[in-house]
């Protein structure tokens, strides 16, 4: 039986669990986000750990954190295999945007102990192994776990995340001009706004008062531009239709590991314009969709050149790129390999 731990349960989480269920044994267990339930999860954790412990094979983890570090001492203990999946946070110290674990220093004892003592680490891009931070000036460049832990041996291989073509696909319906969009949640949280973009976006919004910008995900952030639609969650239908609507895709991140909305609204045939951070510079491959510096001119002229390119041969091309990079049956294959039961 394989035991997946994780912070949060998310849609990546459940499209693991859809992928690995019905070839092995799995059992998911939620920690918390909240420090304040953090002793009581230490505790619950372990005891759920050890009464698991007869029937577990390895343990599977999405992020390094808190919540890794028993299943890495299980793992060490008892000679069980460990694995995390790096998803971004955990492999990031930002402290200039309040981004990354390794800014806080318990949390950053529990990613060092962690990734240290596990078995594999399964980045979900390779920036998140090492990478040379250029995108905003204000913060340090190296980032990625082999900068912020040195002497780290653990061995690591990249597995992108995949998506379902089949679901995310461009139903060919007419799309409203000019319109953009881009889904994050927790972005009523300033610090969350600015990481995942919404500073650069606002800007965009206000110098464009004609184009339309939909914000899905978080109902409680606010927006002082007209032209800004606020949206809470969506359901993957929901989602879908949205894509599907919009002309531009925006995932202007000040720090990303691998964006499942890009690739899901790329797959829908969205245009995207992304940020060189994390995978998507990997993720959308042409240069010209990409922001290299944090600079609202420098997004306007980008954007202005993509404006007189041919929209549907662009919008074909973004679902080109997914079906053909990105699948869900190539992070299958992987990941069932990593966990040695393809």
């Amino acid at each position: 039986m394989i035991i997946y731990t994780f912070p949060v349960r998310t849609a990546f989480i459940d499209r693991d669990v859809e992928m690995i269920a019905p070839e092995f044994e799995l059992k998911t267990l939620e920690f918390t986000q909240s420090p304040a339930k953090l002793p009581f999860y230490f505790i619950l954790q372990f005891f759920q750990l050890l009464w698991y412990l007869p029937k577990t094979t390895q343990y599977l983890c999405f992020f390094g954190g808190y919540h890794s570090v028993l299943p890495a001492w299980f793992g060490k203990v008892f000679g069980k295999r460990c694995l995390i999946q790096a998803g971004g946070t955990d492999c990031m110290n930002m402290p200039e945007i309040n981004y990354g674990n390794f800014r806080k220093k318990w949390l950053r004892k529990a990613n060092v102990y962690s990734f240290k003592n596990c078995s594999l680490i399964l980045p979900v891009a390779q920036a998140l192994v090492k990478q040379d931070y250029q995108f905003d000036p204000r913060i340090s460049s190296k980032q990625g776990l082999l900068n912020l832990i040195p002497d780290l041996t653990t061995p690591i291989q990249v597995i992108p995340n995949g998506f379902d073509t089949d679901f995310w696909k461009d139903l060919e319906k007419k799309r409203n001009p000019f319109s953009f969009i881009s889904v994050a949640t927790g972005t009523s949280n300033p610090a969350r706004a600015q990481v995942k973009g919404y500073d650069l976006i606002e800007q965009l919004a206000a110098n464009h008062p004609d184009w339309t910008f939909t914000l899905a995900g978080d109902p409680n952030y606010i927006s002082q531009n007209q032209n800004v639609e606020i949206l809470g969650k969506q359901s993957n239908t929901e989602l879908l239709a949205l894509y599907n609507s919009h002309q531009f895709y925006l995932q202007l991140s000040t720090s990303e590991g691998f964006p499942n909305a890009l690739g899901e609204a790329m797959a829908c045939g969205c245009i995207p314009i992304g940020s060189a951070v994390g995978a998507i510079s990997e993720i959308i491959e042409d240069t010209e969709f990409v922001l290299r510096r944090k600079d609202s001119i420098l997004l306007e002229s980008l954007i202005q050149k993509i404006l007189a390119k041919d929209f549907i041969n662009l919008s074909k091309k973004s679902q080109q790129r997914i079906t053909n990079h990105f699948n869900f049956g190539q992070r299958k294959k992987a990941l069932l390999k990593a966990l040695d039961i393809y």
